[in-house]
C-alpha cells in the first residue's frame, strides 16, 4: 500500500476526493447479486469529467468465497501498473432480519460498507487504512460562514464574497428571496463576529 505523492491538494487526501467502492450501492442497483456472479465496470466522473474507471467481478455464488475481483491501471508510462485486488465478501444478520453484506478491509481487516482510493494511492481500502478525513473537517472553523456565505451568493446568481451583498435573480418570488435574504444576514453577523474575533487577535 504506497502513498499518494503529487496528488495531495491541503494536506492529507480526503474522502471526498477519492474513488470510492460502495457495496450496498452495487446490491441496491444490481451490480452485485447474492448467490450470483455479476460482472462490470465501475466509473467516476468529476465535474462532468471521468475521473476513473475500474472492472470488477462479484462474485456471490460461492457460500463462504463471496469476493470482488477488482482489475484496474494505475500509473502512466513506465510506471502503469495493472492492478488485480481481491476484496473478501461477509455478511451479517441484523436483528430485523435480512443479510447485510460487508466488504474486509485487506489492510485492516476490519468490515467496511467503502472502500477508497485516494489520489496518487495505489489500492482501495478503508478509511481507517488511508486516515481519511472529510473537507468538512478541514475547513477552519472560521471559514465556515464565509463559505456557506459565498455559496448562498452563487445560488442566487450574485457576486460571492463578505459584503458583496444579495440581489434577487429575475422570476423569483419576493417570498422566497426574503427567505434567502434572512439567512445571507445570518451568515454576514456570523462573518462579522468571525472578523472582530480576527482583528482583536492581530491586535493583541
Amino acid at each position: 500500500m504506497g502513498g499518494w505523492g503529487s496528488g495531495r491538494y491541503g494536506g492529507r487526501p480526503t474522502a471526498d476526493a477519492s474513488l470510492r467502492i460502495d457495496l450496498a450501492w452495487m446490491l441496491r442497483t444490481g451490480r452485485a447479486k447474492e448467490g450470483a456472479h455479476q460482472r462490470g465496470a465501475l466509473n467516476w466522473t468529476c465535474g462532468g469529467e471521468p475521473s476513473g474507471s475500474i472492472r470488477y467481478d462479484a462474485i456471490m455464488h460461492e457460500p463462504g468465497g463471496e469476493r470482488l475481483e477488482l482489475s484496474y491501471a494505475r500509473g502512466s508510462g513506465e510506471d502503469r501498473e495493472q492492478v488485480r485486488q481481491t476484496i473478501r465478501l461477509c455478511h451479517t444478520r441484523p436483528n430485523y432480519g435480512g443479510k447485510r453484506w460487508w466488504m474486509i478491509c485487506p489492510y485492516r481487516h476490519i468490515r467496511v460498507g467503502k472502500l477508497y482510493l485516494p489520489p496518487g494511492g495505489d489500492r482501495f481500502a478503508s478509511r481507517h487504512a488511508w486516515r481519511l478525513g472529510y473537507q468538512c473537517q478541514r475547513d477552519s472553523a472560521r471559514d465556515r460562514p464565509f463559505e456557506r456565505l459565498s455559496r448562498l451568493q452563487k445560488k442566487l446568481g450574485c457576486d460571492p464574497g463578505w459584503e458583496a451583498g444579495l440581489y434577487r435573480p429575475k422570476g423569483m418570488w419576493n417570498r422566497t428571496f426574503e427567505r434567502h435574504l434572512e439567512r445571507y444576514w445570518e451568515l454576514d453577523e456570523q462573518c462579522a463576529l468571525e472578523m472582530m474575533a480576527v482583528m482583536g487577535r492581530l491586535g493583541r
